[in-house]
C-alpha cells in the first residue's frame, strides 16, 4: 500500500490550483472575435472597445478625446491633384464589416463611387475630407472616380 505524504497531497493541491488558474486566465482572453451583424450594434461596440484601448495604452487621455477619435479600421490616404490620383489602381485587403477611412486630400470637390452592394457615392470638398464606409460582402470592390475615369483603389474584401 502506498502511503501519501503530507507533503505531497499539499503539492498536488498546490498544482491543481495553479492549473484552475492558469485555465481561467486563458479563457478570459479568449473573448468573443465575431463583430455583431447589426450596425447599430456594431458601431457602439467598436467605439466602447476603442475607448478601452485607448484609455489602456496612455492614461493621460481623457474619455472626450478617446470618442472624438477616429473609428477603429482601416485608413487608406487619398490625393487628388489636377487630373491625377493616389493611390491608383492598388489593391488593399479589407475585412468585411470593418470601417474602412478614406482620408481625401484634393484641390477640388468631387466624388468617389464605391462599386460595393449596393453602391456608394461620396462626395468631398477641396481640401481635407474624411469619408467613412463599411463594406458588408466578401468580394474585389472598386472604388473610382468617374470624373477622371480611374480606379483608385480595390478594396479586396474576405
Amino acid at each position: 500500500m502506498t502511503r501519501t505524504t503530507p507533503h505531497a497531497r499539499r503539492r498536488t493541491s498546490t498544482l491543481a490550483v495553479i492549473l484552475v488558474i492558469g485555465l481561467g486566465s486563458l479563457l478570459a482572453g479568449c473573448g468573443e472575435d465575431a463583430e455583431p451583424t447589426d450596425p447599430a450594434t456594431s458601431s457602439s461596440a467598436t467605439s466602447s472597445e476603442s475607448s478601452s484601448e485607448s484609455s489602456s495604452e496612455s492614461t493621460s487621455e481623457t474619455p472626450s478625446e478617446s470618442e472624438s477619435a477616429a473609428p477603429a479600421g482601416q485608413t487608406i490616404d487619398i490625393t487628388f491633384d489636377g487630373d491625377t490620383v493616389t493611390p491608383n489602381g492598388e489593391r488593399v485587403d479589407a475585412t468585411v464589416g470593418e470601417p474602412i477611412t478614406l482620408a481625401v486630400t484634393a484641390d477640388a470637390p468631387g466624388e468617389i463611387h464605391v462599386h460595393s452592394t449596393p453602391e456608394q457615392e461620396l462626395a468631398y470638398d477641396a481640401g481635407t475630407t474624411e469619408l467613412s464606409l463599411t463594406i458588408d460582402q466578401p468580394g474585389l470592390v472598386d472604388v473610382e472616380s468617374h470624373d477622371l475615369d480611374m480606379v483608385i483603389v480595390q478594396l479586396e474584401v474576405r
